[in-house]
């Protein structure tokens, strides 16, 4: 089982209707991502962040589902405009010892094949995670 999560700090200045909206964007969307078997988005508490989501999938090919959605691709290209700082992170109970170097070449073809995502990432005032381009792991 691995453990996609994100957490995250909106820019200044937006609207308590513009985030909402955005929070159901995301939870409209991990609610249309067969990949993903459940999923939370919600609030952050107990760190520097304002929000996250975490969701759950069975495995690397459910994982590359989730990177690749389309879904998952037009979250990313409205949301990741109105985000300043970033933070993603995986958890797994699979032994493999390649495992993050799986989930950092998934990240990195995304990237490779999307480079305007890739561009929208790297643009972030604060990122941490998986293989961000021009970020940690490249």
């Amino acid at each position: 089982m691995i453990y996609h999560g994100i957490r995250f700090s909106l820019k200044p200045g937006l609207s308590q209707e513009d985030v909402d909206a955005g929070l159901e964007r995301m939870r409209v969307a991990s609610g249309k991502i067969t990949a993903i078997k459940s999923w939370v988005v919600g609030r952050d508490f107990g760190g520097e962040y304002e929000y996250g989501a975490v969701s759950q999938i069975e495995d690397l090919a459910a994982y590359e589902e989730l990177m690749n959605h389309p879904e998952h691709n037009e979250i990313d290209r409205s949301g990741l405009p109105l985000i300043d700082k970033f933070a993603s992170f995986d958890i797994t109970d699979d032994p493999d010892p390649e495992l993050g170097a799986k989930i950092a070449e998934i990240h990195r073809r995304r990237f490779e094949n999307s480079p305007d995502i890739a561009g929208l990432v790297a643009g972030l005032g604060d990122y941490s995670g998986s293989a961000a381009p021009g970020r940690h792991g490249e």
